[in-house]
């Protein structure tokens, strides 16, 4: 908003202004002023800690600050500045702002979208799911976040690349092969023994079924290790399909998918040899091992194994090499939190390569429960399995499921209740919010009706009711949240955010008629209306959730 960036550079030009007279002294980089929105209204409409932040810089009492840069800010914008707590300045604006603000909003045709950052490309990984069966309601979680943070991060103006890395290498593939092989041959009656390490899933029958439906017996005379190959590769590709089907329902897509396959055997030679080169790997026990305690790992790992078949280590050191090499400003990985003592692992590989680790970011997922009837629902009704995304899907909706995922912080347990998230009734909070918008859009309809339309210039200056003021200054606070939800890769504020928008819009709604009013009074609402509409739109988009217009 520009009136937000008139406060920053009021408060940055009384700042530079203290300094340059001899007020006070910086010793050291002085911290960016920023913005928050108060809690509470009485608060004012902006409130900085920047004098709490800069207070060992000036070597100045914080409250001293605050009083010194209040003195040296006259804006005909604001109405006040009050010094709260231990030096927070809180920031009143005049009401004309208001309706000008509005009116910049109203006449945006993209209020939600922050300026371009500039910055080097962010990429983000997430789901990377092994292709060897359907995704489950933890990687329904990381779909979820990961796609909600990319759509936050591009919002908020920053370049964002996103990626699903496919296992498709190693020991689960074979372990696929085999599995597959086995229910071929039960399909068409022949003597088998299913694998050890097999995968059980009922999924697993489907894929063989499918390849017994589409090519018969054709395989059945091969030699084992030809036939494991071609099924390896026919149920690789169906699995993959499935996978990518699910993601594409779940309203998630990725700009790059990357194959593991692609790394084996050039790119981890090319990174092991590199590592060696630099000292960074020992030989012990025929083994070779990275060096990974001098970088913070809690011992040093193996990165071939004595019969030289290269650990997944190796495969990820080659991976996030290749990350590297290909320039991103950040890397972040969205992992379940399992992965968590695997961070140090990778962490130190980077750095003994020489890279800067600290540009490689790891979100932990924590694990989704499932509740029914107020009892925990461990395994699917169809296979005995766990609950797959899909089956997810099938019951509750798209839009309950991923804003059900969005609305806790990923880094917090999930108690995920089935029966609330079908419910049709204001409980339901994604329900609640998506009513406001299909109210607005009744509001709308029935405007039509009586012939009331929009202005180009309404007088949003009649409107002075406290759910007026505030439905505004609710929506003033959006691009904040964006920004916040970005910094913090947290999709949950914009999912708070759309909740207590549609729970203002609601308290509006009650207490402000728009239609049998005078007109201009009238219009003006509507107009309102309408910029609260865009608003809860924009924000279920940021989350891949739909924006009904009836229900």
């Amino acid at each position: 908003m520009e009136v937000k960036n008139k406060i920053v550079d009021a408060v940055n030009s009384a700042v530079q202004s203290l300094i340059a007279d001899g007020t006070f002294k910086a010793n050291g980089d002085l911290p960016s002023v920023s913005l928050e929105v108060p809690p509470k209204k009485e608060f004012g409409d902006f409130a900085t800690n920047f004098a709490m932040q800069s207070a060992k810089i000036f070597r100045t009492n914080p409250k001293k600050i605050a009083e010194e840069i209040k003195l040296r800010i006259n804006a005909d914008f604001l109405d006040k500045i009050e010094i709260a707590g231990a030096g927070f300045m809180n920031f009143y604006l005049k009401s004309d702002v208001i309706y000008t603000e509005l009116k910049n909003i109203y006449c945006a045709e993209n209020f939600g979208q922050l300026p371009p950052k500039n910055n080097a490309t962010i990429q983000i990984e997430y789901v990377s799911a092994n292709p060897t069966g359907l995704l489950h309601v933890g990687h329904g979680r990381g779909a979820a976040a990961g796609s909600a943070i990319v759509n936050i991060l591009r919002a908020a103006g920053y370049n964002v690349e996103s990626e699903y890395y496919i296992n498709d290498a190693g020991n689960q593939m074979e372990n696929l092969a085999k599995s597959v092989n086995a229910r071929y041959l039960e399909l068409l009656e022949q003597p088998c023994e299913f694998p050890e390490d097999g995968y059980h899933g009922v999924d697993i029958i489907d894929t063989a079924k499918k390849i017994v439906e589409r090519d018969g017996d054709k395989y059945l005379s091969l030699p084992e290790d030809e036939r494991l190959k071609i099924l390896q590769d026919l149920a690789y590709a169906d699995k993959l399909a499935e996978l990518k089907k699910d993601l594409s329902n779940f309203r998630v897509d990725f700009d790059k998918w990357f194959s593991e396959r692609t790394l084996h055997p050039d790119k981890i030679n090319d990174a092991i040899k590199i590592l060696r080169d630099k000292g960074e790997i020992y030989e012990k026990d025929g083994a070779l091992w990275l060096s990974s305690m001098k970088y913070g790992d809690d011992k040093d790992r193996v990165v071939v194994r004595e019969n030289g078949v290269p650990t997944y280590l190796a495969a990820d050191i080659a991976y996030h090499k290749n990350k590297f090499d290909r320039n991103f400003g950040t890397m972040i990985n969205l992992w379940g939190a399992d992965h968590h003592g695997y961070i140090a692992r990778v962490k130190a590989a980077m750095s003994a390569l020489g890279f800067d680790a600290d540009k490689l970011k790891i979100l932990l997922l924590q694990m989704v429960s499932l509740y029914r009837g107020g009892e925990l629902v461990k395994m699917s009704k169809r296979t005995g399995e766990s609950i797959t995304l899909r089956e997810l899907m099938d019951e509750v909706g798209t839009d309950a499921a991923r804003y059900f995922f969005l609305m806790r912080s990923i880094d917090s347990q999930l108690d995920f209740d089935l029966d609330l998230a079908t419910k049709q009734s204001s409980e339901n909070p994604v329900y609640y919010i998506q009513y406001a918008h299909a109210r607005i859009c009744s509001i709308f309809r029935q405007a039509d009706e009586v012939g009331l339309k929009l202005d180009a210039a309404p007088k949003f200056s009649m409107m002075t009711t406290a759910a007026e003021i505030d439905l505004i200054n609710k929506i003033f606070e959006y691009p904040n949240e964006i920004e916040k939800a970005a910094e913090e890769f947290a999709p949950q504020r914009i999912a708070r955010y759309a909740y207590d928008l549609a729970a203002q819009f609601h308290s509006f709604y009650r207490d402000c008629r728009i239609l049998g009013v005078d007109t201009d009074l009238a219009k003006a609402r509507l107009a309102l209306v309408k910029v609260t509409a865009h608003t809860i739109k924009h924000a279920l988009n940021l989350l891949g959730v739909s924006a009904p217009t009836s229900m």
